[in-house]
């Protein structure tokens, strides 16, 4: 054993499995599922949020994106600190912050205290979205660990579908904070079987904790975030946009030239050396941005284009999230990965996330028959590519990392679904503009549109100029994310033939891995 080694506590899940796994991913699928529901089942209550706070629209921007922005910002740092003081430990720990600010959310009396609340929240879903995934790379072996993740990822696609319709559900016969008071029992009787069955495991060293890092990457990914947040509102070349731009990505650069300087760094550069690493990470994006950005223009799609209401619109969508369940839950996803491989996986995935795109885009204009079609693809493959995805992106790092890896993951998914609404939806906006009727001309929304015309005709020429801009984005978003896949999967299959594993860098932090890989 090196000297290196020697000085850290180093407290792995020897192997075997676990007798109660598959209990325990029960009760963590459901805690991250309510981290998830939380991200959609606002929107629902905003009439709600204004009548009975007064939130003016600002105040409800806020409060529907303090959630996200302080998540966002602390998926790094959440997974680092599962790794460095015990997974098991920062789980519970997430699930009572996640627990206690739903309780302040449902309780309180103005929108700053409902703001504050929803920051808490993400606070407590930053760590839950990272350790969960960390105790499912714990518990699991190799040989069930794809579809373990498989299931963990498909909680994503159901709380994305089931957000607004839970939401419907409970305003209809309860006040707004029953949409939080739900999170409650969840939390509880989550945080009693994380106390009694989740083994704990850690790989705490000697190293001091990287507090610069974990401002850097929070300063870069909040205000990265914000930008994309604020862009469809204030407009992408507005001041607010500019300058958070350009702070988030000074500081995540920053944060980069101090991660490659520090001894014990957050997140080690070195492993964007790792060709596995890098096609994981690329793909992981282009995942998401094509997730991000079908679910985007798909709401647009059913409820302005085709005129369905926001319950309709829930329902009429569901079928790509049962898609997903149902290839998840049943382990095809995970019986196919040995016969296709990584690479083979993630290329027919997102190839088939790029036809359910292009599908609805060319048959889907009309009618929801064209629509449901392209759904059920996109979900096919979006079964296909996203366990695959994370499996790639966790199995790049060293065990005793699971946590940062998990951060990753999270940070990617965040990214990548922002991404995909600031690009398409800039592509909806411009080519929407450019074919509105001369009476409409210079409107920058379907509404404003709307309110210059004062013909049928001249209203049938906006809608029809919103659906071709649709249906051109959604185009573009399927080739981005086609030839995103080929990337993804060349980079991974070239890994894989120079025999490429999980790269442990040359640092204090990566001696430390090894050893613990060692052990």
């Amino acid at each position: 054993m090196s000297p290196v080694a020697s000085d850290a506590t180093i407290t792995l899940q020897p192997p075997g499995r676990t007798a109660a796994r598959w209990l325990i991913l029960a009760v963590i699928c459901l805690a991250q599922l309510t981290v998830i529901l939380d991200n959609t089942v606002l929107n629902v209550a905003i009439p709600s949020l204004t009548g009975d706070l007064g939130a003016s629209t600002a105040d409800v921007q806020w409060m529907i994106n303090a959630y996200s922005l302080v998540q966002s910002g602390l998926l790094l740092t959440a997974g680092n600190s599962a790794d460095r003081y015990g997974r098991k430990k920062m789980l519970a720990v997430g699930l009572v912050l996640f627990g206690v600010a739903s309780l302040g959310a449902a309780l309180a009396q103005s929108p700053g205290q409902l703001i504050a609340a929803r920051a808490g929240m993400g606070v407590g879903g930053a760590l839950l979205v990272t350790t969960t995934l960390a105790v499912v790379m714990q518990i699991f072996d190799d040989d069930e660990r794809p579809k373990a993740i498989g299931i963990w990822s498909s909680v994503n696609s159901l709380g994305f579908a089931a957000g607004p319709l839970i939401g419907g559900a409970l305003l209809d016969h309860f006040w707004w904070g029953s949409l939080f008071l739900v999170n409650l029992p969840v939390a509880v009787m989550a945080l009693a079987a994380v106390i009694a069955l989740v083994p704990e495991s850690s790989s705490r060293g000697g190293e001091r904790p990287d507090l610069l890092g974990a401002l850097l990457s929070m300063i870069g990914m909040v205000g990265v975030v914000f930008a994309i947040i604020s862009g469809p509102v204030t407009g992408w070349l507005s001041g607010r946009v500019l300058i958070s731009a350009a702070i988030g990505l000074a500081g995540l650069a920053a944060f980069a030239l101090w991660e490659l300087r520090v001894p014990y760094p957050m997140l080690d550069m070195h492993f964007f050396r790792n060709r596995r690493f890098i096609g994981a990470v690329a793909g992981g994006i282009l995942v998401a941005f094509g997730m991000g950005g079908s679910m985007f223009l798909l709401t647009q799609h059913l409820q302005l284009v085709l005129g369905y209401g926001p319950l309709d619109a829930g329902l009429r969508m569901a079928p790509l999230a049962v898609t997903v369940i149902l290839l998840n839950f049943t382990g095809l996803s995970a019986r196919l990965l040995p016969r296709l491989g990584t690479p083979g996986m993630i290329v027919s995935g997102m190839s088939l996330l790029a036809a359910g795109l292009a599908a609805i885009s060319l048959l889907g204009g009309d009618s929801y028959g064209g629509m449901l079609t392209g759904m059920i693809v996109m979900g096919v493959g979006v079964a296909l590519a996203m366990p695959a995805m994370a499996n790639a992106i966790m199995s790049a790092i060293p065990p005793a990392k699971a946590g940062v890896g998990a951060g990753v993951n999270g940070t990617l998914m965040e990214f990548g679904t922002g991404l995909g609404v600031a690009v398409l939806g800039a592509v909806l906006n411009s080519r929407f503009v450019a074919l509105l009727p001369l009476a409409a001309a210079g409107a920058g929304s379907l509404p404003a549109a709307l309110a210059r015309t004062r013909t049928d005709a001249e209203r049938t020429a906006v809608h029809d100029a919103f659906a071709a801009g649709i249906g051109t984005s959604q185009l573009v978003g399927a080739a981005a994310v086609f030839l995103g896949g080929l990337v993804a999967a060349i980079l991974l299959r070239r890994a894989e033939r120079a025999g490429q594993d999980p790269e442990v860098p040359a640092t204090p932090a990566g001696a430390e891995a090894a050893a613990a890989g060692a052990e």
